[in-house]
């Protein structure tokens, strides 16, 4: 930036110029420099402070600064595996033909799309095409992008329903997949926001479950109920509303076991504590969330039917998709299963967990 400067103070010294005209000139010179590096230094303080929120493609009020800046690194992964290979075959072909699209849906099929979601996809792609009259392969990749984020804006929201509070977040989940750490996030995430909230230490037949879930909340700066290791479930979320209710809280979050012996076991012990719930809070607004693990591809789709067998499940929050290649089964998930992603894991930082925008998700893999 001050390079220019440097040399025209050089030369001007090397020249020796005496006369009272050319030091006029110098001076007046001189501070032209100085206002162009003075300007030089402003423009580059904006293009900083600014370059964040035009990474988003929209202002402040529409998205967090670096929302979606972490959701494109977060989505790394699956941008490599998935779109990288889609250009790999548009670039491979001169024309559309049905190669081009069995291309395609494999594709679409190894990235954990889901088979009856692929067909779909690709069944209204060459409609478009025929349509469209489009006969550059180029040209298939910004409709096939379209198809996507059409056939996942027709699920249900991808907000929480929450508000007007009380609310009651009940998750649940297997062991190993995120879930605890899902609570600790989510708590935060609330109280940020101007919340105020309890957790419940539903789970206690894992080991060390509820230690964590109290540095979790230690961290989060909420209140923890829990009983002791082993203890009835339903017990606990009885406490947390009852909690709840005399300390005026926003939201409940209710941890749940994650190990049983059987879906008959699970099925049991979670209406239950649903029984609780209806019982003693009638009036709080109620979301089940699934957590599931995004690595796990076509695993966590099989854990998402079980699950929707023994609940009323109202959306996924979907951890590790920074860790993974599988993130088409996103997609997956809110097609095949009508189960709305509200949640999304993108890092390990406490604030890493982000309310799921579906747009934001495609621009992110085919960016």
């Amino acid at each position: 930036m001050f390079k220019n400067f440097f040399k025209w103070g050089k030369k001007d010294q090397e020249e020796n110029i005496s006369s009272e005209e050319n030091q006029v000139q110098e001076e007046e010179e001189f501070e032209e420099t100085v206002e162009e590096v003075e300007e030089e230094i402003f423009e580059d303080f904006i293009a900083e402070e600014t370059e964040e929120i035009e990474l988003g493609g929209s202002s402040p009020k529409e998205k967090k600064p670096g929302f979606f800046d972490k959701l494109f690194q977060g989505l790394d992964k699956t941008r490599k595996d998935f779109t990288n290979k889609i250009d790999s075959v548009l670039n491979s072909y001169k024309k559309i033909d049905e190669g081009l699209f069995e291309d395609l849906e494999e594709i679409l099929v190894t990235a954990d799309v889901g088979i009856n979601t692929t067909m779909d996809i690709i069944d209204n792609l060459k409609i478009r095409v025929k349509q469209e009259k489009i006969k550059d392969p180029q040209d298939v990749k910004e409709l096939l992008k379209e198809e996507i984020i059409e056939i996942m804006a027709q699920e249900n929201s991808n907000k929480l329903n929450i508000k007007p509070s009380p609310a009651v977040i009940l998750v649940v989940g297997v062991n190993g997949v995120g879930k605890t750490t899902t609570i600790g996030k989510l708590a935060y995430n609330l109280k940020k926001e101007g919340n105020k909230v309890i957790i419940a230490a539903g789970d206690t037949f894992r080991a060390a479950a509820i230690e964590q879930l109290e540095e979790w909340g230690n961290r989060s700066g909420v209140d923890i109920i829990s009983h002791s290791e082993g203890a009835d479930p339903a017990a606990v979320i009885y406490d947390g509303i009852q909690a709840s209710k005399a300390r005026e809280a926003d939201v409940l979050i209710c941890d749940t076991a994650g190990r049983l012996h059987n879906k008959k076991n699970l099925m049991n012990e979670l209406n239950k504590i649903f029984r609780v719930v209806e019982r003693e809070y009638p009036e709080a607004k109620k979301e089940i969330i699934l957590v599931l693990d995004a690595t796990t591809g076509q695993n966590a789709i099989s854990q998402a039917k079980v699950f929707k067998e023994v609940a009323n499940i109202t959306g996924v929050a979907l951890t590790k998709l920074d860790g993974t290649a599988k993130g088409g089964v996103v997609i997956g998930l809110q097609s095949e299963l009508n189960l709305p992603v509200k949640l999304v894991g993108v890092g390990e930082g406490i604030e890493d967990l982000q309310e799921f925008n579906p747009r934001d998700f495609v621009d992110a893999i085919f960016n």
